[in-house]
């Protein structure tokens, strides 16, 4: 280059232009917000429950084996292309263990609420930054979301 004053400038640019330079350990932590599960939290059930009409949802001890039929269904139509029933992430995160980590109405509230949930929830946001990939509003009604609740509790190991 003809011109070191340009060539030290272009340096100096891309340097400023290149952020905070963090940790592993900084990044991870700020990707693992509370309430998102990994392995150290594995058990940790998040207690938000998120932003929309259900703010108490009672489930049975035992599995509604209907609904979880009705909500495996609404699985394979409409869920299946993003998520897997393992923990493994596809699109979105893989679904095992879901009800451990999640109280029933944030997923209620994820479910029927999707486009306010990703705008106003800390814990859907941070799922986003994960993800990196916005869910789409299934446009599912609330007997739906409970069907496809009961289905993920089934899959979680809830017996009939």
């Amino acid at each position: 280059m003809k011109n070191p004053i340009l060539l030290i400038l272009i340096i100096i640019f891309i340097y400023a232009c290149s952020g905070d330079k963090k940790t592993n350990t900084e990044t991870t932590q700020e990707k693992t917000a509370p309430g998102i599960w990994n392995e150290d939290s594995a058990a940790k059930v998040n207690d938000a429950r998120g932003v929309g009409k259900f703010t108490n949802v009672e489930l049975p001890e035992k599995l509604d084996a209907k609904m979880a039929h009705e909500g495996n269904e609404i699985y394979d139509l409409k869920c299946s292309s993003c998520h897997k029933l393992t923990d493994e992430k596809l699109v979105g995160p893989g679904w095992k263990g879901v009800t451990t980590r999640r109280k029933p109405e944030w997923i209620m509230n994820f479910a029927t609420n999707t486009d306010e949930m990703l705008n106003k929830d800390a814990e859907a946001q941070a799922m986003l930054e994960v993800c990196m990939v916005r869910m789409p509003n299934q446009n599912l009604s609330d007997k739906d979301a409970r069907d496809v609740l009961e289905f993920m509790r089934q899959n979680d190991g809830v017996k009939p």
